[in-house]
C-alpha cells in the first residue's frame, strides 16, 4: 500500500510499502525447468483445461459474491507457511493475497520456474482458503525498470502459463498493483501510461478468461493519493475515470471486479474528510487519507454504469508505532486502537456498503497484513512500517487485531450463515 501524501511524497516514495518490498533472498536459479507431475494434485494439463473452459463456457454472467468475504495479505514465500495458513484460518480469514514477483519467475522469454509456487500453491490448497495471486515487476527483458511491460503479449503469456499450470486452484488474479504511480510506468504516469495499463488489463482478462472463465480477474488498487504529478503518481479517482474512458468505455468488460487501497492514517473507518475529520494534524485534511475514501470510488463506478462491479479492498489497515519516514502517523495507533480501527471497518462493510436491493458492493476485503513483523524481525528491523501493518509479533503470538478479529469474523459469518451451530 504506497499512500502518497499530499505533504508527504518524497518522502513515501522513498519507502515502498507493498508486499513486493520485503528483502527476502530467492534461491539461485535452478538450471533447468522443473518437470510438471499430477501428483502433488494441482497441475493442470491440456486437455484438463479444455474441459473446464467447456464445461464452464455459456454458464451465464460471472457469479457474484453475495455478503462481504474476508481475507488477509500474506508473505508466503521461504517462511513456515503451514503455520501462516493455520494462523490465517483461526483468525477467521477466508482469502489470501499473496504478491508475485513476474521477474523473479521468468528467467528468459518464455521460460518459467514456478517452484516456490508451486510449493505455495500446494500448501494453500491443503486449506479452506481461496487465493488471490497480485501480478507485479516484469523481467527486465520486458521493461527495464520493471515496470508494466512494453508490449501486453508476454504478460498474457505468462498468466495463461499460471492458470494452465494451477487451475482453479488459484482463485483470483490482480493484473498489476498500484498502477497510478509513475514508478509502475517507467518513471511517468500520463495518459499514455493509463492507456498502457488498459492494454495490459484486457490482454490478461482475454488470456485467463480462455482457459479459467470462472477466475475472477481484479482490475489493479490504484494507490490512494489527491497528487497529480507526471514524474510522482495520478490522483485515483483521474486514473480510474480515464481507464473507464478508454476507447469509448471498452475495458469496462475486462474485468470482474474493481481492486481499492482506502488510505486511513491514524483515522477511524468512520470519520471522513471535511464533515468529520480525524484527528492526526498533516494526515487528515484529503479524502484519500481516510477509509470511507472507498465510498467515493463507489460513486464514481455507478456514475461510469459500474454499478453491477464489486469493490474488493485488494488492502486495507491501520500501522502502529514504526520508524520510517513517512508513517509517522502510526505512532499516534496503539495495538488496542489498530483492533478497534480494523473491527470497526469489517463491521462498517458488512452492514453499510450494501445498494438500493441490500446487495453488499465490497466482494472480499483484504488487510494489510498478516506475519510481516516476523519477516522484519528476521532482517532486524521490528519496527518497519510493513511490520506495523501487522497483525502478528514478530515472535508469532497474536496483536489485539488478531483476537478481535477472531470474534468479528465469527459473529458475521453466522450472521451470513456461513456457520450454523450445533443444536444442544
Amino acid at each position: 500500500m504506497k499512500r502518497i501524501s499530499v505533504f508527504s511524497i518524497i518522502l513515501v516514495f522513498l519507502v515502498g510499502c507493498s508486499a513486493g518490498g520485503l528483502p527476502v533472498t530467492a534461491p539461485p536459479v535452478p538450471t533447468s525447468p522443473p518437470v510438471p507431475t499430477l501428483e502433488s494434485g494441482f497441475i493442470v494439463d491440456a486437455n484438463t483445461s479444455e474441459q473446464i473452459t467447456s464445461e464452464l463456457a455459456g454458464l451465464g454472467s460471472f457469479p457474484r459474491i453475495d455478503e462481504v468475504e474476508f481475507g488477509v495479505v500474506s508473505h508466503l514465500f521461504y517462511t513456515d507457511r503451514p503455520r501462516v495458513l493455520t494462523l490465517t484460518e483461526i483468525a477467521g480469514f477466508e482469502w489470501v493475497r499473496q504478491q508475485i514477483h513476474w521477474k523473479d519467475i521468468e528467467a528468459s522469454p518464455g521460460v518459467y520456474y514456478w517452484d516456490e509456487v508451486d510449493r505455495i500453491i500446494a500448501d494453500t490448497s491443503g486449506t479452506n482458503i481461496k487465493l488471490l495471486i497480485s501480478i507485479v515487476q516484469s523481467p527486465s527483458f520486458y521493461d527495464e525498470t520493471h515496470g508494466i511491460p512494453v508490449d501486453p503479449k508476454p504478460f498474457g503469456n505468462f498468466v495463461a502459463d499460471m492458470i494452465k499450470r494451477y487451475g482453479g486452484l488459484v482463485t483470483a488474479v490482480e493484473i498489476w498493483n498500484e498502477p497510478n504511480l509513475a514508478i509502475e510506468n517507467g518513471g511517468k504516469i500520463d495518459e499514455e501510461a493509463v492507456a498502457h495499463y488498459a492494454e495490459i488489463l484486457m490482454e490478461g482478462y482475454r488470456r485467463i478468461k480462455e482457459i479459467r472463465p470462472y477466475t475472477y480477474v481484479v482490475a489493479a488498487a490504484p494507490s490512494s493519493t489527491g497528487v497529480n504529478d507526471v514524474n510522482l503518481a495520478m490522483d485515483d479517482e483521474r486514473f480510474l475515470n480515464m481507464l473507464y474512458d478508454y476507447k469509448g468505455g471498452i475495458v469496462k468488460d475486462f474485468f470482474d471486479a474493481q481492486g481499492v487501497h482506502p488510505g486511513a492514517a491514524a483515522n477511524p473507518p468512520d470519520t471522513m474528510w471535511p464533515d468529520k475529520p480525524g484527528n492526526p494534524v498533516g494526515w487528515n485534511d484529503h479524502p484519500t487519507h481516510y477509509f470511507r475514501h472507498v465510498e467515493t470510488i463507489r460513486e464514481l463506478m455507478v456514475e461510469n454504469g459500474l454499478a453491477e462491479k464489486q469493490i474488493w479492498l485488494t488492502e486495507y489497515g491501520w500501522a502502529t508505532q514504526n520508524n520510517t519516514p513517512g508513517y509517522e502517523y502510526g505512532n499516534v495507533v496503539s495495538m488496542e486502537d489498530q483492533a478497534k480501527f480494523i473491527g470497526d471497518a469489517a463491521q462498517l462493510v458488512y452492514e453499510k456498503y450494501r445498494d438500493e436491493t441490500g446487495r453488499s458492493w465490497i466482494g472480499v476485503m483484504f488487510l494489510w497484513n498478516m506475519n510481516f513483523a516476523i519477516l522484519w524481525n528476521e532482517e532486524g528491523n521490528p519496527l518497519h512500517e510493513q511490520a506495523a501493518f501487522g497483525i502478528l509479533n514478530p515472535d508469532w503470538s497474536p496483536r489485539p487485531a488478531f483476537i478481535a478479529l477472531q470474534g468479528i469474523h465469527q459473529r458475521i459469518k453466522r450472521e451470513q450463515g456461513k456457520i450454523v451451530d450445533d443444536e444442544p
